[in-house]
Order: C-alpha cells, then sequence, then structure tokens
C-alpha cells in the first residue's frame, strides 16, 4: 500500500511475520514508568518556524494574536518536537535553524525532541535518502558519520544552554535508514543496529540524560513492531523509548494501536510515546496540493469537534495502554505561501497538511482541542 503525506510517500513494508527469538531475548526488564498519565504531551512544529519568518499570525480561541508556542503550551503542550536535515536546499530545517529555534523553544519551558532523520529532506518508511555529503560512503564511514553528526548537533545545542531532552536516531525507520547500507534486507538489522548504536552513543556521550527513541511507523500490527524491535534487541542496540506513528486511516483502529503499544511495553520493558499523529478538521484544501489525508475514521467526522474528539481519543488509548506520551505531527502547519513541503523548492511547492493542521487558513486555533495528562 502507498500512502501520501506532504513530500512523504509511504510504503508501508510487507512483513510478513515476527522473527523467532530465543526466550532469554524477550524477558522484560523493569525500565518503563508506570501507566496512567502522559507525561510527554508534544507537538511537531518543524515548520512553524519559517510560517513566522514569512509573517504568519497566529490565533488563540479568544481571536488573539499570539506566539504559536504560547497557543499550544496553553492548550497543554510541554514538549515540542524539531526535526533537523543535514543540508536541505532550503535551509529548513538545518542545525543552525533548529539551534535558533531551540533557543525559543526552551524559553517557554518546554522540553525538547530533536527528530534525526539523517538526511537532507524526508526520511520515512518509503524513502531513506542518504544526506548529499555521505551519499558515497559505506557502512564503516557512516558509522562514523552518523556518531560525528549526532554528536554535534546535540553538543551545539548544549553548548547554547537547550540540551535535547530526548532525540530519536531516525525517522520511521520500519526497514532501517541511510538506503541502501542501512536498510534491512531478508531479515538482516546488522547494518542497522551498527548506525543506531552510534547514534545512541554520540547522545549519550554528548549528555547521558538525553532520552533516545527509536521511532517506526508499525502501531498498525504486533507482528510488524515486534519484527522491527526484535530484531534490533537481537543485534544488542540499546535504546530507551519506543517511538510509534499512528494515523488512523492508516494505521486501523484504536483499540488495535493500543494493543500494540501494550504489547511494545511490555515486551521491551522501555516507556513507549506516540511520536506522530494527525486528524483532518475538513477534507477541503486550502492551495494547489492535494491534501496527503482525504477520509477519516469513524465515530470522528472531519470538523473541528471530530479533529479534537480523535485526538482526546489518542491521547486516551495510549495512556490507558502505557504510554507515557502523544506529539501531534505539525499542527501549526496551516497553508502559508512560500512554506511548502519541498525543501527543495520550499518557496513554490505547497502544503498537503493544511486540513491536518489544529490552525485554519487563517490561523485561527481549533477551540476544542487539547492536550491532557
Amino acid at each position: 500500500m502507498t500512502m501520501n503525506r506532504p513530500g512523504r510517500t509511504v510504503k508501508a513494508a510487507l512483513l510478513l511475520a515476527a522473527v523467532a527469538l530465543p526466550a532469554s531475548l524477550l524477558t522484560t526488564p523493569t525500565t518503563a514508568s508506570a501507566a496512567g498519565s502522559l507525561s510527554m504531551l508534544g507537538a511537531d512544529v518543524s515548520t512553524a518556524q519559517r510560517a513566522l519568518d514569512l509573517g504568519a499570525k497566529y490565533y488563540d480561541a479568544s481571536g488573539t494574536a499570539k506566539d504559536p508556542l504560547d497557543i499550544l503550551k496553553g492548550l497543554g503542550v510541554n514538549y515540542v518536537r524539531l526535526r533537523v536535515w543535514n543540508s536541505p536546499a532550503s535551509g529548513y530545517n538545518n542545525k543552525a535553524k533548529v539551534l535558533a529555534y531551540a533557543k525559543q523553544v526552551k524559553a517557554k519551558g518546554l522540553k525538547l525532541l530533536v527528530d534525526f532523520h539523517y538526511s537532507d529532506t524526508w526520511a520515512d518508511p518509503g524513502k531513506q535518502y542518504k544526506p548529499a555529503a555521505w551519499a558515497s560512503h559505506g557502512i564503516t564511514q557512516l558509522q562514523t558519520d552518523v556518531y560525528n553528526y549526532t554528536y554535534d548537533v546535540c553538543n551545539s545545542l548544549k553548548s547554547q544552554g537547550t540540551t535535547p531532552d530526548s532525540v530519536q536516531i531516525g525517522n520511521e525507520i520500519n526497514v532501517g535508514m541511510l538506503w541502501d547500507d542501512g536498510k534491512v534486507v531478508n531479515n538482516d538489522f546488522t547494518n542497522l543496529s551498527l548506525l543506531l548504536k552510534s547514534g545512541y552513543n554520540a547522545t549519550k556521550a554528548c549528555n547521558s540524560g538525553t532520552k533516545v527513541i527509536i521511532h517506526t511507523a508499525n502501531s498498525d500490527s504486533d507482528a510488524h513492531a515486534r519484527w522491527f524491535y526484535d530484531g534490533i534487541k537481537a543485534k544488542g542496540v540499546s535504546w530507551d523509548v519506543t517511538g510509534l506513528s499512528y494515523y488512523c486511516p492508516w494505521h486501523g483502529t484504536l483499540a488495535n494501536m493500543g494493543s500494540v503499544v501494550s504489547d511494545m511495553k511490555s515486551r521491551y520493558g522501555k516507556d513507549v510515546v506516540i511520536a506522530e499523529t494527525a486528524y483532518p478538521f475538513t477534507s477541503a484544501n486550502a492551495d494547489g496540493t492535494s491534501n496527503s489525508i482525504t477520509s477519516g475514521c469513524s465515530g470522528y467526522p472531519l470538523s473541528w469537534q471530530g479533529q479534537a474528539d480523535n485526538f482526546t481519543a489518542v491521547q486516551n488509548t495510549a495512556r490507558s495502554s502505557g504510554a507515557i506520551g502523544v506529539f501531534y505531527w505539525e499542527p501549526t502547519w496551516y497553508a502559508v505561501t512560500g512554506n511548502g513541503w519541498d525543501p527543495a523548492d520550499i518557496t513554490n511547492s505547497g502544503n498537503g497538511w493544511d486540513n491536518m493542521a489544529i490552525f485554519n487558513w487563517t490561523g485561527q486555533v481549533n477551540p476544542n482541542i487539547k492536550w491532557t495528562p
């Protein structure tokens, strides 16, 4: 199945069975947090910096123009996720841009999750392009690349007083990253495990307290999720938090997502977060770029109320299944001319997410939506 997102073609991995592992690898450590609350109430606002640079306005429920971070904080957000691309043509979101915006995030009293794509553009289950600077590098050099780059970004953030609270080593790496060298082929996780270890070790060398998240879009089934996380565990990969994407039109029912979250927590003894979720408030389109999602899920109309109710249900399901966090993906990305999806043509490309943001096409926030512990 092929699914379109803004500039992201996501191909569901056709993984038919979990890898069989010895019982010794399936014991459950006691490192996961107790169930009962969401401590990571998150929003990925990676496109907000560009929107603000272009003069976009954001309005709270009373119609007052405010900094979008202040609006989100007022709705319950305590954690901001920012993606970092190595050398995107537009500059957004390279290291320098992330460093600049991280200062604003931390100044608001918000925590910071840095999402390493290890690419110059979108990385997701259907594509994991190497950055141009690493294009000719083999697996040995790529291990050094990942270590040095991860450490450099983390340490630069630390040096300016904005140490990341969490990092993702890769983005939706269902079948690996830095393809083809780091791609999982024929159930062989060797190369991917080497890259993940480099990223983990670099993060801990920078700051031992920064949590390392390994993120896939495998909330669709226990079999897919177990195949991946069993595979990296068998190779000795360490991580702190298991991250999953959940979009109900793509990944199935809430009950199914809850089952996967619960299974991941019990199987590996690690905290679990929904690293991405979102829901449309309309099927209409604000610009010339087709919307990535045009249909909803049963019980949730495409309206502001439906969007809010779906997000509440995702949070409730994640919480009751033992997750510690939920991140809304790009709630601030309404249609602003010049803030397109394509880093190679950001000025002229459009936005396939304008119906998924929690701000409408004139920057008014959905008055019904909130993040709850």
